[in-house]
């Protein structure tokens, strides 16, 4: 089999956080907390729903109990391996399987502007650039939307979001910020066209999307129509949810993870009643608060790593593709608080792997993207996917031949094996590896310049798959149709 263009990581590993009883206990929290304490939801048709096939509602506080052996049933449904198509095949990404693809992360509302450094508010050509410069990056497999389109209305901004990507991005686009099902249905007409059809689509994905819950344990009336109408077209729909230790979890791991995987095997089941057989991923992100301020914690550590890969061995024990948090650092800036969050976060990925990562090219918590980011970040996903192969240990990587021919006190410069292998060990992209001499006499360059003058000279120079004839015009054409009904309809 040829090698995969998109740099993938090894999930070989076998390394666990929870032993097989915690996986168990956490499991059984998680269906206590579905059968006594249940979710609530404002969609009508939902309760319903549920209340057809057997399960306890309170119409009244809109209040759905589980039953635990209807969870099991309809968790059962989901498909535990598929493929995200990409609308260049060679881009494809099967899920399930034994590697792990890394995603951009998404949706903060401001960037720091590429050329001044300074953030503001994000607008839809952010997203084309920083969509484009993704593309030529061999690290990133799948799109999201990087940052807000607020330059557009707000009623069809999740269209204008995914409508920037298509004409500068070959690969898979993670859609998720589409949460209503009236920019679903419109997505979903737009993939229709780049797919082929609606049966091209449903047979090759070449869009996903994610719902999340409202912690702790609701779903809101537009997201359970809108993963219907998502689910309905063939695209897999991923169950999110971002529970906060202390504000919308317990302020326990424990008790966090309970939370987040209640919440996403919820999702499960509303999604395989809706549409059985619906494909769809487990998505977590385990945050806390700044205990002292009430805000999302930006120094981040151990308890958030640690909730991370538990959830992620979570996502592996319910049997269905992950996708979990790896980056996302809280610095407002690519510094060493950035590096060390991201690197912590991206090894505990590598020993407890999901099929997907998430989170490079962004800073403070989500909320500020930066494509000086996402290039260092994708520099400490090389290293972490490298580190995830292992090494080999034979005959010809023990050299025991070249030893005794060196002996002591020689080198091994001039030998075969250093000059046939003398490239495979990893090489930098950013960081510096001048002498000091050196380093202080070109003025001691910064990694975040060459980053930045690296994705100045990608937006210069890469050329992306182009849509084919007319198909941009069509995309248009469906863009400014939804946009003007759903003005109309505003007004």
């Amino acid at each position: 089999m040829p090698e995969h263009p998109i740099r993938s990581y090894s999930r070989r590993s076998t390394y666990t956080v929870l032993t097989p009883e915690q996986e168990e206990a956490v499991h059984h929290a998680c269906l206590d907390v579905l059968e006594h304490t249940g979710v609530s939801t404002t969609n009508e048709r939902l309760l319903r729903v549920m209340a057809d096939h057997g399960q306890e509602v309170d119409f009244a506080e809109r209040r759905i109990r589980f039953d635990p052996a209807f969870v099991e049933e309809k968790r059962a449904l989901a498909p535990g391996a598929f493929t995200l198509a990409a609308r260049n095949p060679d881009f494809d990404l099967p899920l399930g399987a034994d590697r792990g693809w890394l995603s951009t992360d998404g949706c903060p509302a401001h960037t720091l502007d590429i050329d001044t450094g300074q953030r503001r508010y994000s607008n839809k050509q952010d997203i084309a650039m920083f969509t484009k410069v993704a593309d030529a990056l061999p690290q990133v497999a799948i799109q999201w939307q990087c940052c807000s389109a607020n330059d557009k209305p707000v009623p069809v901004r999740p269209m204008h979001e995914t409508h920037a990507q298509l004409p500068v991005t070959s690969k898979h686009i993670m859609q998720m910020t589409a949460i209503d099902p009236f920019n679903a249905r419109g997505l979903v007409e737009m993939m229709r066209v780049i797919a082929g059809g609606a049966d091209e689509l449903r047979a090759r994905p070449l869009m996903s999307n994610f719902q999340c819950s409202i912690s702790p344990l609701h779903w809101d009336n537009e997201t359970i129509d809108a993963m219907e109408t998502f689910a309905e077209a063939g695209i897999p729909v991923g169950m999110c949810a971002m529970p906060l230790a202390g504000a919308s979890a317990p302020l326990s791991v424990a008790g966090l993870m309970t939370i987040a995987n209640a919440e996403i095997l919820s999702g499960f089941v509303i999604l395989e009643t809706l549409v059985p057989g619906a494909k769809t991923f487990h998505v977590s992100y385990n945050t806390t608060i700044d205990m002292g301020t009430g805000e999302l914690n930006p120094a981040w550590g151990a308890n958030d790593v640690f909730a991370e890969m538990g959830s992620a061995q979570m996502g592996r024990y319910f049997g269905v593709p992950t996708c979990h948090g790896s980056y996302g650092t809280g610095s407002k800036a690519s510094d060493w608080q950035s590096g060390a969050q991201n690197a912590i976060a991206a090894f505990g990925s590598m020993l407890v792997p999901s099929d997907m990562l998430t989170g490079i090219g962004s800073l403070y918590g989500d909320s500020v993207s930066s494509i000086t980011e996402l290039m260092l970040s994708a520099e400490i996903f090389d290293i972490v996917a490298r580190w995830s192969e292992g090494y080999d240990f034979d005959a010809d990587t023990f050299q025991l031949d070249a030893i005794d021919r060196v002996g002591p006190a020689g080198h091994f410069l001039d030998q075969d094996h250093t000059l046939v292998h003398m490239r495979e060990f990893w090489r930098e992209t950013f960081m510096d590896r001048r002498n000091w001499d050196t380093w202080e006499k070109e003025g001691r360059p910064d990694p975040r310049v060459a980053a930045t003058a690296k994705a100045k000279e990608i937006l210069a120079t890469h050329e992306p798959d182009a849509l084919p004839d007319g198909m941009e015009a069509e995309l248009d054409a469906i863009m400014a149709t939804y946009e003007a009904q759903a003005l109309a309809e505003a007004s």
